[in-house]
């Protein structure tokens, strides 16, 4: 009977605990439902608040860029992301879509004078320059426009704004924001070359200004491209005036040109190192490099030349270890001369010297190049130009010469030299035991038996050579060279055609005094009468003031004017 009311007792226990159990459980249930209920209730409540703080800022960001554009746009407004695409063009100016103009012209932006574009470099996600960017790097520039023919959500943009846009590398599918500002006009401008060699340039700033005529804008810090010819220059952009960007079109601006700082100067760059009178430069050249130096002829030395007591003596000694080199001389403003363009040139083996007298049509005062060229193997040299005295006949000595012509003499048969008639005899025997007159038509030079097997002829040109020199001879005046401009000609030929001939060639401009390749004749019929070139035909016609009337005249007629309205020759 106990034990029966006792498991009785005991089963009752455990029901109610699991009932207990259950309950509390339930509860649990209950109480963890409610806390998630109010977790998502306080999750959506603050996105929706996030949302709305977002719109807001969005507005107020919105807002704010409407009033920026106001006021950079001076009351248009133009504000695109577009995809950046390159193409090849000169100077700063971009392609906008169509639908762009439409939304300029609606906005009477091109009643506004010239347009300029702020560009500025859009952050994409995983792009290599973002986190450079985030950091304070982010890239902007400024552009003109050039027209309105890229495709739609694109802008194409010449490689230099690219280069400025995308220092390093342009991730895929770049996108640039595209705004439409206004610029004042540029007053002053700093710029800094990143290597030596640009101030050596003859006229640097007229080449500078010309440069220039191809851009609508400058940024700070942007990097500016000039070429010379085949040479390229950059010139980093260090202070701007009034503003950090600024327009330079239809203004006059002060250039300060600084030297570049120790740590930005270029190797792989042609530069000028002054030689003096006297003194002599060491150096080592690779085979096919260029080692360059100036020297200079002012007005008393050349006083001494014209009155032929001096002449210029050009001379390098090479050391005998297997390499050779070339000399190559050119006056301003030809200031890199090579295998090409020069206008004095020695290919003498080994040492050489050059002389330059008053006789050379060329030879003026100003400032000459010299450029040793590595021939052959890596060789060291010493340069140097030296004013030497010509020496003077003494009195007396053209009268002993006169007198012993008056010795009865006879042409030896063999050398065919004059000897006098006493010993004749004696000498023909000798003469002809011992040498030998070169056969080649035209030559006639008399020869040691033993030298007569060194001595050759070129085959093209009939010129006479030690043997060991044709070698080098027919691989610098007689293989083929081609010019850029696709003619395929020898040495004297092709050096005759750079300095007259080819539409490449660099030319001194009688209007800007920049040096610009020839090109073609000019288009217009007056012009190519006048000697214009396709350059200076488009350059003469920038307008000037008359100094005497003020009236804007053209460049090229400014001659003209001065002569028929002024009367002044």
């Amino acid at each position: 009977m106990d034990f029966e009311l006792r498991r009785a007792r005991e089963k009752l226990d455990k029901e109610q605990r699991e009932r207990k159990e259950r309950a509390k459980l339930k509860l649990d249930r209950e109480r963890k439902a409610k806390e998630e209920a109010k977790k998502q209730r306080d999750a959506i409540e603050a996105a929706q608040r996030s949302r709305r703080l977002d719109a807001i800022e969005a507005q107020l960001k919105a807002e704010q860029q409407m009033g920026e554009s106001l006021l950079a746009g001076r009351g248009v407004v133009f504000y695109k992301i577009l995809e950046a695409v390159p193409f090849q063009g000169s100077g700063d100016k971009i392609k906008l879509p169509p639908s762009c103009f439409t939304e300029l012209s609606d906005q009477g932006a091109f009643d506004k004078g010239p347009m300029y574009f702020q560009l500025s470099l859009v952050h994409q996600e995983g792009s290599s320059a973002t986190k450079d960017d985030e950091k304070g790097n982010n890239r902007t520039t400024h552009s003109g426009v050039l027209e309105f023919t890229a495709d739609e959500g694109s802008v194409a943009i010449p490689p230099h704004v690219w280069s400025n846009l995308f220092p390093v590398d342009a991730p895929n599918n770049p996108l640039v924001e595209v705004r439409y500002v206004r610029l004042s006009k540029g007053t002053y401008a700093k710029l800094q070359p990143d290597g030596i060699g640009f101030s050596d340039l003859p006229n640097h700033k007229a080449i500078l200004e010309t440069s220039l005529r191809q851009h609508a804008t400058l940024s700070q810090d942007d990097v500016l491209t000039v070429k010379y010819g085949e040479l390229t220059y950059k010139l980093r952009v260090l202070e701007l005036k009034p503003s950090s960007s600024i327009s330079v079109l239809e203004t006059d601006i002060e250039v300060d040109i600084v030297n570049p700082g120790v740590e930005s100067e270029r190797t792989d760059q042609y530069v000028l190192k002054p030689l003096a009178f006297g003194a002599s430069e060491s150096g080592l050249v690779e085979e096919g490099n260029y080692m360059y130096y100036k020297f200079s002829i002012d007005d008393d030395t050349w006083e001494k030349l014209v009155s032929d007591d001096v002449k210029i003596e050009v001379k390098i000694d090479a050391e005998a270890n297997g390499g050779d080199t070339d000399l190559y001389v050119s006056k301003h403003p030809l200031i890199f001369p090579n295998r090409h363009q020069h206008e004095w040139s020695s290919h003498d083996i080994g040492s050489k010297t050059l002389i330059l007298s008053s006789k050379d049509r060329n030879l003026g005062t100003g400032t000459y190049s010299l450029a040793v060229y590595g021939f052959k193997g890596t060789t060291k040299y010493q340069v140097s130009v030296h004013v030497q005295e010509n020496s003077k006949h003494k009195v007396g000595q053209q009268a002993t010469h006169s007198s012993s012509m008056d010795v009865d003499t006879v042409e030896c048969r063999n050398c065919k030299h004059f000897i006098p008639t006493r010993s004749i005899a004696l000498h023909e025997a000798y003469c002809s035991r011992h040498n030998v007159v070169c056969p080649h038509a035209g030559c006639g030079i008399v020869l040691r038996i033993e030298e007569a097997k060194n001595h050759v002829h070129c085959d093209k040109c009939g010129q006479a050579f030690h043997l060991g020199e044709m070698e080098k001879h027919m691989k610098v005046f007689h293989e083929p060279l081609r010019c850029p401009c696709g003619v395929v000609l020898e040495k004297e030929d092709m050096v005759q055609h750079q300095a007259s001939d080819c539409p490449l060639r660099l030319i001194a401009c009688r209007f800007c005094g920049d040096m610009v390749q020839a090109g073609s004749s000019a288009m217009d019929v007056r012009d190519r009468l006048r000697g214009l070139s396709e350059h200076e035909s488009i350059c003469g016609s920038r307008t000037a003031p008359c100094d005497s009337c003020g009236r804007s005249v053209m460049l090229k007629d400014m001659d003209i004017h001065q002569i028929a309205v002024h009367q002044k020759n």
